[in-house]
């Protein structure tokens, strides 16, 4: 047996009966990331020996009784989350030294449950891009085709969970961000409600659209791991006092009776052949197993686009003010006045995606343009909010394609921003209305490719949304296919 291969729920049940220990299973991991990591370059880095000192300490806690659902798991963490003594780069050589001398609140819920961090997954620089080709520090290609993107920008995240380099994976969702590389990389991942998950020690991007989230080999997996990582947190503001359900209590047999809403605007034109043809198989499962599917309208949709690379830039430009070559992270030295190492700094150290951004954010909340532009995009912002609350109304869930594509080849889009931007089509409204969504797999292009469903809720109703998917994965085998590396 592979252990490598085996899902979270499936590693705790051996785990707690005594057949395999968290060395094992952890030395299995480690053992799997030598033999494929050449190829697949999911990680920035690996800690190796701090991750197995942790693995033996889990083991006493499982032989004590005391285990709980990810005690000797070993999980990878999204470069772009706070870990205590392991550097944090967030894919950026301004950061790329970066110790820092806390963990986030999600890494320390994880720690609390005794899972084992075996190390920083790749991702696009801070987080902006769509397909891991924006990381200042590696390449990750997709395991299913290594001439391919694995998406972005947790494509370190999906990657690694794809190719068993890890048992289950966190990553984050501005605009797609963990939806998109795992309907790429033929994994489940899941977007939860703004506010659902705490965000202290996550390094912004942009703060009003960032969220945490699992990515896993099953819906069961993400499951466990949203058990543990959501909740209430007094370091957050934006952190929601609402108490958090039992997620594994939503894996139940059954949706008969469930309305689903399927928006017209996410089936135009444009959508490949391939993603069409898997998505309406998708929705006759979930018709055959007693739902009631219904075309619903997003009218504001074409503009949510425009809207997001607005605010989403603007919030960066000013997150990213930060990094000034004074107090922390790279500086550089050459200047011989202030205001030259700053622009120095910024230059060097930031890649041409963020500078990019930042450019565009700065323009957008300048004197004078301010209402033009970012005042604007948030009116919208309401409008393509309302419009989500008006579609729950008459539907417990939505289903849509994840990607308008598969996997793009590496390359392909990096010197045309816009068709870039244009990948995120579908999943970015979902985080301007700060609602759940998850991707779960659905098909496979002709290509050999996979392909995701998106299933969204409303808002903290995460339950249904894992249900649905739950249901739906039940119903199918694509999620028990792997990747011959």
């Amino acid at each position: 047996m592979d252990l490598y291969r085996l899902t979270i729920h499936e590693a705790h049940e051996l785990l707690t009966t005594g057949k395999i220990s968290s060395v094992e299973l952890t030395s299995a991991v480690f053992d799997r990331i030598e033999q494929v990591e050449d190829k697949v370059g999911a990680y920035i880095t690996l800690v190796k020996d701090r991750a197995m000192a942790e693995a033996a300490d889990a083991d006493k806690v499982i032989r004590q009784g005391n285990g709980k659902p990810l005690t000797g798991i070993p999980i990878a963490i999204k470069d772009v989350l706070c870990t205590e003594g392991v550097r944090t780069t967030c894919g950026s050589r301004i950061l790329k030294n970066f110790i820092p001398p806390y963990n986030s609140t999600v890494v320390d819920r994880l720690r609390e449950a005794r899972a084992v961090i075996i190390g920083k997954a790749n991702m696009d620089e801070f987080a902006m891009g769509s397909s891991t080709e924006h990381s200042a520090l590696t390449t990750t290609r997709n395991p299913w085709d290594l001439t391919r993107v694995p998406g972005g920008s947790s494509g370190g995240s999906a990657a690694a969970v794809a190719a068993d380099e890890c048992i289950g994976a966190i990553g984050t969702d501005t605009g797609g961000s963990i939806r998109q590389p795992a309907s790429h990389c033929g994994v489940v991942g899941l977007k939860p409600t703004y506010g659902r998950i705490s965000r202290f020690g996550l390094v912004a991007f942009a703060s009003s659209l960032d969220q945490i989230g699992p990515i896993t080999k099953d819906v069961t997996d993400c499951a466990i791991l949203m058990n543990e990582i959501c909740g209430y947190d007094p370091n957050d503001s934006t952190s929601v006092p609402r108490e958090v359900p039992n997620y594994t209590k939503a894996l139940q047999a059954g949706i008969k009776g469930l309305v689903v809403g399927m928006p017209k605007e996410y089936f135009s034109e444009g959508l490949d052949e391939d993603v069409a043809q898997s998505i309406d198989a998708a929705i006759k499962v979930i018709e055959g197993l007693g739902a009631t599917c219904k075309y619903v309208s997003l009218p504001h949709t074409e503009q949510a686009v425009a809207v997001y690379y607005l605010i989403a830039p603007a919030e960066a430009s000013s997150n990213l003010a930060r990094y000034d070559g004074v107090r922390y992270g790279f500086r550089d030295n050459g200047a011989e006045e202030l205001i030259q190492m700053y622009r120095d700094t910024r230059s060097k150290g930031f890649g041409p995606e963020v500078q990019r951004r930042i450019i565009i954010g700065t323009y957008a909340l300048s004197a004078g343009y301010y209402d033009a532009y970012y005042g604007k995009a948030s009116q919208v912002r309401t409008l393509i909010i309302q419009d989500f609350n008006q579609a729950f109304e008459t539907c417990d869930v939505l289903l849509a394609p994840v990607a308008p594509t598969p996997a793009f080849k590496l390359g392909e889009k990096l010197d045309d921003p816009l068709a870039m931007y244009l990948s995120d089509i579908f999943t970015l409204p979902a985080n301007l209305a700060g609602i759940a969504g998850v991707s779960v797999p659905c098909g496979f292009s002709r290509d050999g490719l996979p392909i995701g469903l998106q299933i969204l809720s409303k808002h903290f109703d995460e339950e249904k949304l894992i249900r649905v998917a739950y249901n739906f994965e039940q119903e199918t085998d694509f999620h028990a296919k792997r990747p011959e590396l």
